[in-house]
């Protein structure tokens, strides 16, 4: 049986013949038209980027190489002891395009064993740190501690040919991506626990044993991690995370340096940050009515009374989405299953019945459906895990997979450094003159 990267590398030269013949032959094929609008408003809309990994519909969501969640619910390995995808075979698939089977799974969860070892001098790194530092500040720093060890900055020096910047490249991926849950697991341990590590358990998969890590033995909370880690990995290329990665990848900066980057902007409180600051909003929606009785007439007083103070109510609306996020359906099916009598989940699960058809009413939000970040807090704290601000580490761990295999392909098809034009404003003036 193949192994991953001999699929992959089977792969990659028929891909580069195409690639060059695209750029060739039909180079001046104009694919959309800038408008000033889209210049000032964050390049919303522009079709400038290619990312082979996932593709993002307004009206179907996610795709991972043309499968939807649904769809890898039914069709890639999961774990003998639950139901949900392992992200291992995720992984593969966004790799490969290929869907991987049970042995295929199974070989990349041993080769990350092999490769989870974290250096001492990460665990140094993160000690000389306050441990009221946030644990996102904590994960980028350990990331780009764990860059003394690329592979990609050492053959680049010695002078390696172009054409193996992809082989360079996914070693340091596979390596960094086995290291994370021991660094995220840490992260969690020294920041809210007793700070001591807990060994690594080869017979868990990389879910299972980052759980285990942390200190979460139960089997509910392993399956979460499966879901969680798979539907968070990848959402084509023009997030925040995803577009730079990408970008500092362009300067052939190494996975390391670029994956801490990306990780930087997932902090932000408008990408990653986003899904703590729901579950704060949630808990005061809780606490607003106390021991009361929820109903949708109370509850939509309620989300009026919040919409007319000028906010906005977190977790509803997204960039390009407009229909319920996959990723919501998902970890709501998760909930039905695992915690349908939770305290918090109804009240997700009334907001969800009176919030769209409220917002369609506002008239001011383009999308007015739930996104991912309108239910994974509550996941979390229903299994144990109430420290918010190490909830986008979470999501970290899982971008990493889309976000680093998206980056072997941009060294598999030779992307140049990305650099786009910039305007004045004064320049924009005169051309509307």
């Amino acid at each position: 049986m193949a192994g991953l990267k001999e699929v992959l590398a089977s792969k990659i030269p028929d891909f580069r013949d195409e690639v060059k013949d695209i750029r060739k032959n039909h180079g001046d094929i104009v694919l959309g038209q800038v408008t000033v609008g889209q210049a000032y408003g964050g390049m919303r809309g522009i079709k400038g980027m290619i990312t082979e990994t996932s593709a993002l519909d307004p009206e179907e969501g996610i795709r991972f190489r043309g499968f939807t969640i649904p769809d890898l619910q039914v069709k890639l390995p999961n774990h003998p002891e639950g139901e949900e995808p392992m992200p291992e075979g995720l992984f593969y698939l966004l790799l490969t395009g290929d869907l991987p089977n049970k042995a295929d799974v199974d070989a990349i969860t041993a080769e990350w064993h092999k490769r989870g070892h974290l250096p001492e001098h990460v665990f140094a790194v993160l000690d000389a740190l306050p441990k009221t530092t946030h644990p996102m500040t904590q994960f980028s720093i350990g990331i780009n501690a764990l860059q003394t060890d690329s592979i990609f900055a050492a053959k680049y020096r010695e002078g390696m040919p172009k054409q193996d910047y992809w082989d360079a490249t996914y070693e340091d991926s596979m390596n960094l991506i086995a290291k994370l849950p021991a660094l995220a697991a840490y992260i969690y341990r020294r920041t809210y626990k007793d700070g001591k590590r807990i060994d690594a358990d080869p017979t868990l998969d990389w879910s299972g044993n980052f759980a285990h890590m942390m200190g979460f033995e139960d089997k509910k909370f392993r399956e979460l991690m499966r879901l969680y880690l798979t539907i968070h990995s990848d959402h084509e290329g023009g997030n925040v995370s995803a577009h730079t990665t990408h970008l500092v990848g362009t300067a052939l900066s190494d996975a390391y340096l670029s994956l801490a980057a990306g990780m930087n902007g997932l902090a932000g409180p408008l990408h990653g940050l986003a899904n703590q600051e729901v579950l704060r909003w949630i808990m005061d929606v809780k606490k607003q009515f106390g021991d009361g009785v929820l109903t949708k007439e109370t509850m939509s007083k309620f989300v009026w009374d919040t919409l007319n103070s000028g906010q906005v109510i977190p977790g509803y609306g997204h960039a390009v989405l407009r229909k319920t996020d996959p990723r919501y359906s998902a970890q709501r099916e998760f909930a039905l299953k695992h915690m349908p009598d939770d305290e918090l989940f109804k009240v997700v699960s009334l907001l969800y019945e009176v919030v769209p058809a409220i917002l369609n009413e506002h008239g001011k939000a383009a999308n007015p459906w739930p996104n991912v970040d309108a239910h994974s807090g509550v996941l979390l704290v229903n299994n144990g895990m109430h420290e918010y601000d190490f909830y986008t580490v979470l999501f970290g761990v899982s971008r990493a997979l889309g976000v680093l295999a998206s980056l072997v392909w941009d060294r598999a098809i030779g992307f140049p450094l990305e650099r786009p034009k910039s305007l004045t404003t004064e320049f924009i003036k005169t051309l509307i003159k």
